[in-house]
């Protein structure tokens, strides 16, 4: 299994997904201002991803903590809060973070440090656990032979490990089902270039990468049966928001008959936003736009736009895949009724 992130003697180990695949590197994070920085620069990415490091990074960050716990913890959270903000995940596990904080702050500094590194070790532990649950009732969805095209990365990369979207390939994988995946390249940072088809790749399942202005044409030939991808937030009734570019893969799915699917933890589905419409998109740098590797691949002083996520309207969404089982429209009613079940 590809380690993404681990606590490791005290620090936090991340793979440098800036470099892959050229090079595959482990950065070390003494600090959780190193650890912020990281997720602001995209060294990790992915929703559950972000989740598990802010969870790390604030059990890091009170690790040298010698006074004033609670004002340093809540100043820890504060910075990790501003990293990204469409990503749910990264505030889900800062709140659980915080309960848990409530729950020791009577005890001792070295009760508190200890509780609050065991307790992100522990979200890391379910990351992986819910991802394998998610890759077998996906794999119910997928035909014993099938071609699936997928947008951005949900793999393990995205996840402290197995995916989401691509945690339900390796699951039929798994079970015996022949897959072959099409990877959407995902200008303009190229995460399924540069992570999914690694991913992949380096597992020997059957990838074919193709540019993001593709996908229309090879479901049009009948080339693609199915489409999963991941999510960064999913609103209560269902309607997602993931990499830029998805709402049109889910369209073209639409206008093709073909399933779109979405793979994705409880933790992503913010029951506090009744749609989309509310769901804050990250502008991110028009350099990432204008540049691939530092060389400039447009004219100086353009106007730029980069808005790193789109929404997915609901109704364009077959199923959603979680780890408690598979919901399915009216979303409304099916979501909640699955973070009802234990």
């Amino acid at each position: 299994m590809i380690n993404t992130i681990e606590w490791k003697d005290g620090k936090v180990v991340m793979i440098d997904q800036r470099l892959l695949p050229g090079e595959e590197i482990y950065q070390e994070y003494s600090n959780y201002e190193e650890v912020a920085r990281a997720i602001e620069d995209m060294v990790i990415r992915g929703a559950p991803a972000i989740g598990v490091a802010a969870a790390m990074g604030i059990a890091l960050g009170m690790q040298t903590v010698v006074a004033n716990t609670e004002e340093e913890f809540d100043r820890v959270c504060t910075r990790l809060s501003k990293t990204r903000p469409t990503a749910v995940n990264l505030f889900w596990a800062i709140e659980r973070m915080k309960k848990r904080f409530a729950e020791l702050k009577s005890e001792s500094l070295d009760q508190i440090k200890t509780g609050l590194a065991l307790e992100a070790q522990q979200i890391y532990l379910e990351d992986i656990e819910a991802n394998r649950k998610m890759g077998n009732y996906g794999n119910e969805l997928i035909p014993r032979e099938a071609k699936i095209l997928t947008h951005c990365n949900a793999g393990a990369l995205a996840t402290a490990g197995y995916g989401t979207a691509l945690g339900v390939v390796r699951a039929a994988v798994e079970s015996g089902k022949r897959i072959h995946v099409f990877a959407d390249e995902t200008r303009p940072y190229l995460q399924g270039a540069r992570l999914t088809a690694w991913e992949l790749h380096k597992e020997n399942i059957p990838v074919t990468l193709i540019t993001d202005s593709m996908a229309g044409y090879f479901m049009q030939q009948r080339k693609v049966d199915l489409v999963i991808v991941g999510a960064d937030r999913i609103a209560a009734n269902g309607d997602v928001a993931n990499k830029i570019g998805t709402y049109s893969v889910a369209v073209l799915a639409r206008a093709n008959h073909i399933p779109f699917y979405v793979a994705a933890p409880m933790s992503t589905v913010d029951f506090s936003l009744d749609t989309g419409d509310q769901i804050p998109i990250e502008e991110r740098s028009a350099q990432e736009v204008v540049e691939i590797h530092g060389k400039r691949t447009a004219p100086e002083g353009i106007d730029v736009q980069h808005p790193a996520f789109d929404v997915t309207p609901n109704e364009l969404v077959s199923a959603i895949i979680t780890e408690r089982g598979i919901a399915r429209g009216p979303y409304v009613e099916s979501l909640r009724k699955l973070a009802r079940r234990n």
